[in-house]
């Protein structure tokens, strides 16, 4: 995956960062760290992008 490409993240986790990013500019960060906080913030909560489907083994 190219750095930089969100097409791997669910809506949800989408949506998460969407929401993030607003707090952060609200709070007077610029448009490029908040992007940045938003998705890093997400990656910490959510452990990346979408995850293969199993029986729950193993975790």
């Amino acid at each position: 995956m190219p750095r930089g490409e969100k097409s791997k993240y669910t809506d949800k986790q989408q949506r998460k960062a969407e929401h993030i990013e607003e707090g952060y500019k609200e709070r007077g960060v610029s448009t490029g760290e908040a992007e940045r906080r938003a998705w890093a913030t997400v990656n910490k909560q959510d452990g990346g992008g979408k995850k293969p489907g199993g029986s729950g083994r193993g975790k």
